[in-house]
């Protein structure tokens, strides 16, 4: 078994809701992976972000028609050594991620970005980067997992101020 990288950097994503905007392709720079965590709204933003780095994708709500069909509701991926659960609405989770081995929960739907850990365990909402909802920030996060270490970050978009 290969031993996992001494640091992988994740860009995380949500509700694009078929906006990809070029200040999200700029903080994405770099990665090593993208996670997008469903309400894509196009096909066009999984293509854009790819040729940033691979990427996880699932559908979210929205994600209806022919397009999104290839898209699963969930996606289990291990990168840097730890488990990631991707959902979009945390709502729906109907597992228990502490006794299936899972490191961190990616979720969206809520648009709202928050970072939280339970039971050992990683919560990460990186809100919505498409078109702004009510005031919430337009915002993405990235995830930098090292040894030992795993490092959230909320950046918030489109002239707001970032915060981590």
């Amino acid at each position: 078994m290969a031993t996992p990288p001494a640091f992988v950097r994740i860009g995380i994503i949500s509700d694009t809701h078929g906006l990809l905007r070029p200040e999200a392709l700029r903080q994405l720079a770099g990665v090593h992976h993208i996670i997008h965590a469903g309400d894509i709204g196009r096909p066009e933003v999984i293509s854009d972000l790819a040729t940033v780095a691979p990427v996880t994708a699932i559908r979210g709500n929205i994600d209806t028609g022919d397009w999104a069909a290839g898209y699963p509701a969930t996606a289990r991926v291990t990168l840097g050594g730890r488990t990631i659960f991707v959902l979009h609405n945390l709502k729906e989770l109907e597992l228990d991620p502490a006794t299936a081995g899972i490191d961190v929960v990616v979720s969206g739907h809520s648009h709202r970005p928050k970072i939280e850990t339970v039971d050992g365990v990683l919560y990460l909402n990186p809100g919505s980067a498409g078109p702004r909802r009510f005031t919430l920030p337009i915002a993405l996060a990235t995830l930098e997992l090292g040894r030992g270490a795993a490092r959230p970050r909320i950046h918030e978009m489109a002239g707001n101020s970032s915060k981590g």
